[in-house]
């Protein structure tokens, strides 16, 4: 319901400027010169509300899950884009004057506006194609940082010199209002917050070797007390203040801890970028803003699920180890089939701990390993864990199950592929994703 209740607001938010402006604005004069009109009205709302969506505030978050949030983010603002891109050319062809579009003799908020379509575009293209252009996301945020407050402030210009629209009292009180909420949730998200989080920054108390470059890092309040709450499967953003020359930069990691165990929270992070190469280099007594939780890939959120499937590859194991955690903590006796798969024995994290709670009976857990390039000793499941393999692991009936799936995207892909081929239906299948970026 309250999901139901922010999307009811985010359209109306979107949509009164608009609306307001066709009652009570000029006079009709034809549909292409209106839709014109009411592209750039909606446009720059969206814009404005994109700020929002970005900032991690929890009410809005919290019935979506900030992934999904963030991805809703990125799809806006491509259709943001399209509405802005189609203003000029609509309201030239409604009125007959290509000179919005082609002319260089126009006035200078005309050109204002012309360079906020500009940046929007780059913004948009930088963030759909970063990784083929070899940004790394934090150089790829610094951009967007910066592109995105220029094109709000010059669209807002822009739209209030020029709009006929803007000529209403109450639309101007709209723009105005909607510029200053922005420019404080903008100033909050990425000054305030961030300064009063390392003020309150927790300590690392332990870096723990798993695998094949992967640490597990505990970080606990620098006070004492218990950590934040969060759900099992969550993610938290965290930034590690360790000098050394070590880089300091924030990065979002699953939580893999049980919160049934306050006095600590961990991650347990792979070497896969630059930043994260330099995670074995963390030492107890370093200290890192910690931002948490999010997330809705947690089954805790689904109480009535009683036959789960658990599949994951590689370093995909956190949250889902923060689940099994949970499990064994709060003596759940649900049951749980995890498939993990790795390329060899030396890459399996957690190895040890999923066999001793395998033993101990809380969940009821069955755990196979499946193994595309094992030793030669090896006698478990070796291959991909294609359609026949899920099946045989499984058993014929997989219409009672519920299946959590996290791992790298190929691997992803390839499991709901094969699910859906077996007549698995979306609602049984929950996936957790990476990035925000893919």
């Amino acid at each position: 319901m309250k999901g139901f209740l922010i999307v009811i607001l985010y359209m109306a938010a979107a949509l009164i400027p608009v609306i307001y402006a066709s009652l009570y604005g000029y006079p009709y004069r034809n549909i292409v010169y209106e839709m014109g009109r009411n592209f750039a009205l909606l446009g720059f709302m969206i814009l404005v509300l994109q700020v929002f969506l970005a900032s991690r505030i929890r009410w809005i978050e919290r019935p979506f899950g900030f992934d999904i949030l963030i991805r809703y983010h990125r799809h806006m603002g491509i259709f943001a884009l399209l509405l802005v891109l189609s203003h000029p050319l609509l309201l030239a062809s409604g009125s007959g004057n290509w000179g919005l579009v082609t002319g260089l003799n126009v006035s200078w908020h005309i050109w204002l506006g012309r360079v906020a379509l500009v940046l929007l575009a780059v913004s948009i293209i930088l963030s759909v194609y970063q990784r083929p252009l070899g940004l790394t996301f934090e150089r790829w945020r610094i951009i967007h940082d910066v592109l995105s407050p220029l094109v709000i402030v010059f669209a807002f210009i822009h739209s209030y010199l020029t709009g006929m629209d803007l000529n209403l009292a109450a639309m101007r009180v709209m723009w105005i209002t909607g510029l200053a909420v922005v420019f404080l949730t903008f100033v909050y998200h990425r000054i305030i917050r961030p300064v009063l989080l390392r003020k309150h920054a927790y300590r690392v108390t332990e870096v723990i070797p798993e695998a094949e470059g992967v640490w597990t890092v505990k970080l606990a309040p620098q006070k004492g007390g218990p950590v934040f709450d969060y759900l099992p499967g969550q993610f938290q953003f965290i930034t590690f203040f360790r000098g050394r020359n070590l880089p300091e930069e924030e990065h979002h990691w699953t939580i893999s801890s049980s919160p049934a165990r306050r006095e600590y929270v961990s991650s347990t992070i792979k070497a896969l970028g630059d930043f994260t190469s330099t995670i074995g280099e963390t030492r107890p007594g370093d200290t890192a803003a910690v931002h948490g939780a999010f997330g809705r890939f947690s089954y805790v959120l689904h109480p009535q699920e009683r036959d789960l499937v658990f599949i994951a590859g590689g370093i995909g194991i956190t949250p889902l180890m923060s689940m099994i955690r949970h499990m064994r903590d709060t003596k759940d006796n649900r049951s749980v089939l995890l498939l993990y798969a790795n390329r060899n024995e030396e890459q399996i994290v957690f190895a040890r701990e999923l066999a001793e709670i395998e033993a101990g009976g809380h969940p009821s857990l069955r755990v196979v390993h499946v193994l595309s390039g094992p030793s030669p000793g090896w006698r478990g499941e070796t291959g991909l864990l294609g359609r026949e393999k899920i099946r045989r692991l499984c058993g014929e009936d997989l219409q009672g199950k519920v299946f959590y799936v996290c791992g790298p995207p190929g691997l992803a892909d390839s499991v709901v592929d094969a699910l859906r081929s077996l007549n698995v239906a979306d609602r049984q299948i929950r996936l957790e994703i990476f990035s925000f970026l893919d």
